[in-house]
């Protein structure tokens, strides 16, 4: 379920307000995830200003890391970013509708067959391999599409992208114009550690492939890597995890703001004796009369099995009225138990609701505990939460951009029939 939180809504026809209305949809459920749409806008514009004079884009593949990839790319276009990143055609097809003129990159590259896909909704794959490149120009030949693609580079991810080699063998075809390549790339192996000797390894192999390609915007950095200086800027940044609150410099304090605010309902309070113990396997002993509060999240939710406690390892914590309190037992599919012996009488009740991420709780934090990074606990956020959005909703750019062109478009293409072979490829 997703709603707006700034709803409006009149009483006096008897009707329920606003709150009420909301409080009730909410009770349906066993938790609420609440997106703040501004600190994600704010977080994007304090990542622009540090790229400055590079334009800085915004990563929402995973449905944006688990926030809602329409409604942050429809808040983000509206304080001034005109590119995006997907993970795959079918991404690109749920966020086209809400940033129709804004550019729009497709990571997972290209596959024959798909170009009446990415021209039907006018976004752009990222090429990383000759065999894509040559069935591209096929289909750009025979159908007269003009939407542009990007070129991966591999610098030494040893992942996706045309080796050096690959690269310096379409140099040619590039200088000789009207090649249709919008965007040379490539991604950081470890940008987050500043002192990584093969950051500055990529660099200089980018840069010397980059120049090459005349007149092509180049893109090397990533959240981290818009930390790491001007040199590896370019003329365009792709932060993706900062924005959603992630710190992009864990060898210092987080410079983003937090995003996301998880609660989760306590549906049962219950007292035990010394010596009782709590959840699967028993591995969580009382060591003193414990009040408990059972809580409706479970790792089918996103809150992993990881952060249960045990007798000799104590676990994440939860805030239940104002209170940090900690995990007790096993973290189980649906539920987890939390120690709530030290608030005062009647402090959590049931149907209270907990924090399980927010008030002090970040997003690095819990994937400490799970053992895991802050990426892997946001794009893991069940969709059994009511996910509740404020802000972004009438947001004006800091500056205003001039008006930008109005985009060519390319005539949609014809049914095409298959090539029989592929052009031959750079030798």
């Amino acid at each position: 379920m997703t709603m707006a939180s700034d709803t409006k809504m009149t009483p006096q026809s008897g009707l329920l307000s606003a709150e009420a209305n909301q409080a009730a949809a909410l009770a349906a459920f066993g938790g609420v995830l609440t997106v703040d749409l501004d600190a994600i806008i704010a977080n994007w514009r304090k990542l622009e200003k540090t790229a400055v004079p590079a334009e800085c884009s915004a990563v929402i593949k995973a449905d944006a890391y688990g926030c809602g990839a329409a409604q942050v790319a429809r808040a983000l276009n509206k304080a001034g970013c005109k590119t995006f990143f997907v993970a795959t055609i079918e991404e690109a097809r749920n966020v086209r509708g809400a940033v129709p003129e804004a550019a729009l990159y497709v990571l997972g590259g290209y596959f024959q067959n798909t170009g009446e896909h990415y021209a039907k909704i006018n976004c752009r794959p990222v090429i990383g391999d000759l065999n894509e490149l040559a069935e591209w120009d096929v289909f750009c030949r025979r159908t007269g599409w003009s939407g542009g693609a990007a070129i991966h580079i591999d610098t030494g991810m040893n992942r996706l992208g045309l080796t050096l080699s690959e690269a310096q063998a379409i140099i040619p075809r590039i200088n000789a114009g009207d090649h249709g390549i919008t965007l040379v790339m490539s991604h950081l192996v470890s940008a987050e550690q500043l002192n990584s000797q093969i950051n500055a390894k990529q660099l200089a192999a980018f840069r010397g492939i980059a120049s090459e390609f005349s007149g092509v915007p180049a893109a090397l950095a990533n959240s981290s890597g818009i930390f790491l200086g001007a040199p590896f800027q370019f003329d365009l940044v792709r932060p993706g995890a900062a924005l959603y609150g992630v710190n992009p410099t864990p060898e210092a304090d987080n410079p983003m703001q937090p995003v996301v605010d998880l609660k989760a309902r306590i549906v049962q309070t219950r007292t035990i004796e010394r010596g009782e113990t709590v959840g699967y396997g028993g591995t969580w002993t009382a060591r003193r009369p414990t009040k408990l509060a059972i809580i409706a999240v479970g790792y089918a939710d996103g809150y992993f099995r990881a952060a249960s406690s045990n007798d000799g390892t104590r676990g994440a914590e939860v805030i239940v009225a104002g209170k940090r309190c900690p995990v007790a037992g096993r973290v189980s599919m649906d539920l987890i138990a939390i120690d709530i012996t030290d608030l005062p009488p009647n402090a959590a009740r049931r149907g209270h609701m907990v924090t399980l991420l927010g008030e002090g709780i970040t997003v690095d934090e819990l994937a400490h505990h799970f053992g895991t990074i802050g990426y892997e606990v946001l794009t893991s956020l069940g969709h059994r939460y009511a996910r509740v959005y404020k802000g972004g909703n009438a947001v004006e750019p800091l500056t205003k951009p001039e008006p930008a062109p109005a985009a060519e478009q390319p005539p949609a293409p014809p049914p095409i029939e298959q090539p029989t072979a592929p052009p031959p490829l750079p030798s």
